[in-house]
Formats: C-alpha cells, structure tokens, sequence
C-alpha cells in the first residue's frame, strides 16, 4: 500500500568538490567509491529533520571526503526514482579548502581527478552532467 509518505521525495544534497590541480594548470574533481552500490559519485546525503539543503552539502562533503569546503554556484537540481521513491538532491560547486580522507564502511575511496578523467570514471550519466555543469560554471 503506498502511503503519503512514499509519494514525498527523499531530499538530499551534495556538492561538485573542486580544487585546483595540483599541476598548477586547471582543476581536479573529487569523486567518493560507495562499497556499497559499487558506483563512483560525487559526495551527497540524506537531509536531516528541517536541515538547509546547504547545510546538509557542506556536512555530507566533510562526512565523505574529510575535507572542508566554500559552496560556489547552485548546479542543477538532480530528481530520480530509487526503489520506487523519488529522491530530490540539490547540488553546488564547491572549492575545497583542506581536510583529510579517511574511508569508511559508506565511502571507501576518495579520487581527485581532472574533470576529462572524473567524466569516464563517474557511473551516472546524472553525475556526468553535474561535472559538465561546474566546468561551464563561471568561478566554478
């Protein structure tokens, strides 16, 4: 039976993690291997209970990859199904500032990569087009 709630979508949020490349020339992209799904990503989460979409992406960033960031410009809003519910996740830019990766039994690997690399490597086309999103981004 499909209740109220089964209807309403799960809201998350994350960011497009970003830093300079180390190289000096562009940028490298963050991406977070979920043991679970077996599927590289960027970092997001569930909203808490009356918890700011900007507030659960700086949180879900710092859970995931131990790193603290500056959230940038808005980047599309991602809407898809799983296990039959809708899920909601607003997504940003954002520059990393420092931090430092530890896995854990969610995340399992952390990979900072030039966006032509993160593209192949990412495994939803959804995620691509963030990717595409950020490097078409101004000061993103």
């Amino acid at each position: 039976m499909t209740t109220p709630r089964d209807r309403e979508p799960v809201r998350a949020a994350g960011c497009v993690l970003w830093r300079p490349a180390l190289s000096g020339h562009g940028i490298e992209v963050a991406l977070v291997h979920r043991p679970k799904y077996g599927d590289w990503s960027h970092p997001k989460g569930k909203r808490k209970r009356a918890e700011p979409a900007d507030a659960c992406a700086l949180r879900e960033v710092l859970e995931e990859t131990g790193q603290t960031c500056a959230l940038g410009p808005r980047l599309p809003t991602v809407r898809y199904t799983v296990d039959g519910r809708p899920k909601e996740v607003d997504y940003w830019a954002a520059r990393a500032l420092g931090g430092t990766f530890a896995p854990t039994r969610e995340v399992d690997a952390l990979r900072w990569l030039p966006p032509s690399a993160a593209r192949t490597l990412l495994t939803q086309a959804r995620d691509r087009e963030l990717l595409d999103a950020l490097t078409s981004t101004p000061a993103g």
